[in-house]
């Protein structure tokens, strides 16, 4: 199932042959470096399939992200309802990705990232999108800027499914984004 395609990316539902790399991204050092811990080969199938039933029953989740040339994986980007009440109320959506090292640096996170703004308001009806990281994770929140999610301080919140034993990694900064400001945002003139 292709969710959309842009200029070089296609988002895509995962296929068994993306197993890889799902579990190196999500065993990476760099990758997880804002995470409280890396995924072994069992923990990331078991994740790998979760994702994959979540898309299949509810149209969102996080996607594959694929190069469009030869729909080689390179990592995820997608929408997903949260589970973290009371800091983020039931229904909440947010954006998040991951991407393999080799292909940082290149705007796929912030093109793919883009194209999902658009399908959650124009074609999932969405009130709002939002992401988060922990503050020092500056390569996400730098991506969610671009994006036009504005920092909601009101909404900062410390993640409780962080071990108490990694303090550093508790507190989250929220952004977010309404359908209302993602439109304005398409008008602006770009640079």
């Amino acid at each position: 199932m292709i969710i959309s395609e842009t200029e070089r990316l296609r988002i895509r539902a995962w296929k068994e042959s993306d197993r890889d790399l799902f579990f190196a991204i999500n065993s990476d050092p760099k990758v997880m470096e804002f995470f409280p811990f890396r995924r072994n080969r069992a923990e990331a199938d078991a994740l790998f399939d979760r994702v994959g039933r979540g898309i299949a029953e509810t149209g969102l989740g996080f996607f594959a992200i694929a190069l469009k040339a030869d729909d080689r994986p390179i990592g995820f980007c997608g929408l997903a309802l949260t589970d973290l009440e009371p800091h983020l109320p039931k229904g909440t959506v947010e954006i998040g990705w991951r991407l393999a090292p080799s292909y940082w640096g290149k705007g796929f996170v912030t093109e793919a990232a883009s194209e999902l703004l658009r399908y959650a308001f124009e074609e999932k009806g969405l009130d709002e999108v939002v992401s988060f990281a922990i503050a020092a994770n500056s390569r996400s929140t730098a991506v969610m800027q671009r994006l036009g999610l504005h920092r909601d301080a009101t909404r900062d919140f410390d993640h409780p499914r962080v071990p108490a034993d990694q303090p550093a990694l508790v507190p989250h900064v929220l952004y977010a984004i309404s359908a209302g400001e993602w439109r304005e945002e398409c008008l602006k003139p770009r640079k």
